[in-house]
C-alpha cells in the first residue's frame, strides 16, 4: 500500500475508518475496483479517525446506542450491508482499530485487507466495536498469515502512532472539489466539519491521483463512478473485472456479503460449503476456517435471532 507508484503513475487514496457504516457498505464496490485494477495502481488507505479522543461522551449512552443502531439500519437500506442484530454500544474511539489496521500494513496487503475486514465486522456483524487495544487485537486473532506478536508490537509503536496521526491530518486537508458536492446520492460525500472546527473528507472518499491531476469520488458511489475517475487519469487502467469462481473468491476474501457475492463471484453466490451467518440485514458467508476461529463472536452475533 506504500512505496513508489506503479508504472501507471496512478494512486488511489481511500479515506476511511474501520468503524464507519458507509465505508462498510462501500466494501463491495471497493473490493471490485481493486480486483479490476489488478495491482496496476497503488491503493493507499488513510485512517481519518471518525470517533476521536476529544469527542464529548453521550449524556445517555443507551439512548445514543439506540439512535446509532437506527442510523446504521437506515444506511443499510441503501447499501444492503449486514448489520448487527444487537449493537452493544457506539464506538468510543477509532484510534485502537486504526492503529491495528495501520500496523497490519507492515505485513503485506493481503494481511492488511483481512485485518481491516475483521475490524469492520466487529461492529457491523458482531455488534462489539473494536474500540480498545485489547478488543482490536482480539478481533483479528487467527487472520491467515498474521504474525500476532508483531502486530501487537507494531500497533503500540511510536512510528505507527505517528503514521495514524499523519493520516488524521491528511484527511483534514480535503481537495476543493469535496467542499461543494451536488450529487444524487443518499451520501453525496460533502466534506464534514469536525468538533475542533476543521474540515475533513466524508467517509469513505476515494481520491484518484496521478501526474496529470486528481479526481475525487466522495461518499456512496457506484463501481462505474470510481472507474470513470480512474479512466479519466489513466485510460484503460480499469480492466473488466472477471468474477471469481465461488471457492476461489471465498478462499481469497474469507468473508462475503450478499452484494459482494453479486459483484465478485461467478453465479452471484458463495460456494455451498460457506458458513452462513444471519445478521439483521441479510447473511454474511464465512470461509469454514474463519467460522472456526471466530465461533465465540459469531455465536454472540446471532444470539438475538
Amino acid at each position: 500500500m506504500t512505496g513508489a507508484l506503479p508504472a501507471s503513475g496512478v494512486e488511489v487514496v481511500e479515506y476511511t475508518d474501520p468503524m464507519c457504516p458507509w465505508a462498510w457498505g462501500s466494501e463491495p464496490v471497493f473490493r471490485a475496483l481493486r480486483a479490476a485494477l489488478g495491482g496496476r495502481v497503488r491503493w493507499r488507505r488513510v485512517y481519518a479517525i471518525l470517533f476521536d479522543h476529544d469527542d464529548d461522551p453521550p449524556p445517555d449512552p443507551s439512548a445514543e446506542t439506540a439512535w446509532y443502531a437506527r442510523h446504521v439500519a437506515e444506511i443499510g437500506v441503501h447499501t444492503r450491508a449486514p448489520y448487527a442484530v444487537r449493537l452493544s454500544r457506539v464506538a468510543v474511539s477509532s484510534w485502537p482499530s486504526s492503529l491495528v489496521a495501520k500496523a497490519a500494513e507492515r505485513q503485506g496487503a493481503d494481511v492488511a485487507d483481512r485485518v481491516l475486514r475483521r475490524l469492520r465486522e466487529s461492529v457491523f456483524v458482531v455488534g462489539e466495536p473494536a474500540d480498545t487495544e485489547g478488543g482490536a487485537l482480539a478481533a483479528v486473532r487467527g487472520v491467515p498469515g498474521l504474525d500476532a506478536e508483531r502486530l501487537r508490537s507494531d500497533a503500540a509503536s511510536d512510528s505507527v502512532l505517528d503514521a495514524v496521526r499523519a493520516d488524521r491530518a491528511e484527511a483534514r486537508r480535503p481537495v476543493r472539489e469535496v467542499l461543494s458536492v451536488a450529487e444524487d446520492s443518499p451520501h453525496p460525500g460533502l466534506a464534514k466539519e469536525t468538533a475542533e472546527g476543521a474540515v475533513r473528507y466524508a467517509l469513505p472518499t476515494l481520491l484518484v491521483r496521478s501526474p496529470a491531476g486528481h479526481r475525487a469520488v466522495p461518499g456512496w458511489r457506484s463501481f462505474a463512478a470510481g472507474a470513470r475517475a480512474l479512466d479519466a487519469l489513466c485510460p484503460g487502467v480499469v480492466a473488466d473485472g472477471p468474477r471469481l469462481p465461488p471457492g476461489e473468491a471465498l478462499e481469497r476474501l474469507r468473508s462475503l456479503t450478499g452484494p459482494e457475492a453479486e459483484l465478485l463471484v461467478e453465479g452471484g453466490r458463495p460456494p455451498s460449503y460457506a458458513v452462513r451467518v444471519d445478521t439483521a440485514n441479510g447473511p454474511l458467508w464465512l470461509h469454514p476456517e474463519e467460522a472456526a476461529v471466530r465461533s465465540d463472536s459469531i455465536r454472540r452475533a446471532v444470539s438475538g435471532l
